[in-house]
């Protein structure tokens, strides 16, 4: 068992009081956004063995196998497959989009041909890795994610009468009330109009902003005003009013595929994806913004996102999972209450606890406590790892092999 020393990204968009208060520190006055634990070489986390902290990358490479196990590496190659993170928001992320596996693998070759700088701000394919995601709530978490049906956006829209904003109504309205769920012209409809909201005019964008404002601070419209405020002179906040909005409550989760259009707007959660740092983005940021590639990536579907509730896992007591759809990343959660719990070792991990203190005791006797916002990488030694403590929470981090 290893330790982890994270890093934390302090994006603009971070909250300035959350990561502090998980961690026990005090708040810099910064944005503090991301919590990273993993192996991504854009900041890994470290481990000390006795000889020094060393990155969890390097420590992987050195030893693949032992560190990952044999069925992960034939799985998924001699990397960790997953990045987990936590995530917390004081105003609107990105209006984001991931590719696929095989996008990501063309953009990554095609911008290295380029000679584009891995870190250069226009680069949009960091690795060549595609980058579905989990976030499970930690409290009230709050975002936009999937596009409304093109009738209820139009019906938004409409309403707020602005005149600069017909070319985005007409193309939701060009097929009258005709779409069906899953129909080409729905997808058609909703493509033009994400293509139109990116282009409006500043003055359009600069009167619906000002229309927002004086909607009140309750209704449809409240979130999307809240955007406003941060981003006034944003056309994202047009594209947002395109997606659905949603609210988890602590313990639930969203999962998110390839091309599903997405903003965290505020709330704390872990965020689990593959090991991935590849986005395309539609508004809400100053970073760099690539319309045709975003266009390229984005799937267009209508349907409001489905929270994912956690399930009891057969087998192992107390453990409750987030079922997804890929094998890269799996989610769990236990939730301490005194009883001992057991997990096996045959695939890599990360444990994170969340609440209490959480005692982790391997097979040869080893024991590693770890308290709120601590962390720890279970390398796949096959052996299990005894559970403990009393109104704790531990969430576990490994893949499905």
């Amino acid at each position: 068992m290893d330790r982890l020393v994270n890093t934390v990204r302090p994006y603009a968009w971070g909250s300035l009081t959350a990561l502090p208060e998980l961690l026990g520190q005090r708040p810099t006055g910064e944005p503090q956004a991301e919590l990273w634990m993993g192996a991504h070489p854009g900041a890994p986390s470290r481990a000390d063995r006795g000889t020094g902290p060393r990155r969890l990358d390097e420590l992987i490479a050195a030893d693949p196998g032992g560190e990952l196990g044999a069925a992960s590496v034939a799985r998924f190659g001699p990397t960790l497959p997953f990045l987990f993170k936590v995530l917390a928001a004081g105003i609107p992320l990105s209006i984001q989009a991931h590719p696929t596996l095989d996008q990501a693998r063309a953009g990554f070759a095609a911008e290295n041909a380029l000679g584009i700088p891995p870190d250069a701000p226009e680069r949009n394919y960091r690795d060549a890795n595609h980058k579905p995601e989990m976030v499970c709530a930690l409290g009230e978490f709050e975002g936009l994610c999937g596009f409304r049906r093109p009738a209820d956006a139009a019906r938004l829209l409409t309403a707020l009468a602005v005149p600069g904003l017909a070319p985005v109504i007409d193309r939701l309205t060009a097929g009258g009330d005709t779409f069906r769920p899953g129909a080409g012209g729905e997808s058609e409809a909703l493509r033009g109009a994400l293509t139109a909201a990116l282009a409006l005019d500043e003055e359009t964008v600069r009167r619906t902003v000002e229309v927002l404002a004086l909607t009140g601070p309750d209704g449809e419209y409240a979130p999307y005003a809240r955007i406003a405020k941060d981003f006034p002179d944003d056309r994202g906040v047009v594209a947002g009013m395109l997606l659905n909005h949603f609210r988890l409550r602590a313990g639930e989760a969203l999962y998110l595929g390839a091309g599903v259009p997405h903003a965290y707007l505020s709330g704390v959660c872990v965020e689990l994806q593959a090991n991935s740092d590849n986005v395309l983005r539609a508004g809400l940021t100053p970073k760099h913004i690539d319309v045709p590639e975003l266009l390229a990536v984005v799937v267009f579907e209508a349907g409001a996102p489905e929270p994912v509730r956690p399930v009891p896992v057969e087998g192992t007591a107390g453990e409750e999972l987030y079922p997804v759809p890929i094998d890269e990343f799996r989610l769990s959660r236990f939730t301490l209450d005194g009883v001992e719990r057991e997990i096996d070792g045959r695939t890599p991990q990360i444990l994170l606890c969340t609440r209490g203190t959480a005692r982790l005791t391997a097979a040869d006797g080893t024991v590693l406590d770890l308290a709120r916002g601590q962390s720890a990488f279970l390398p796949a030694t096959g052996a299990p790892t005894r559970l403990s403590g009393t109104g704790s929470t531990l969430f576990r981090a490994t893949v499905t092999v």
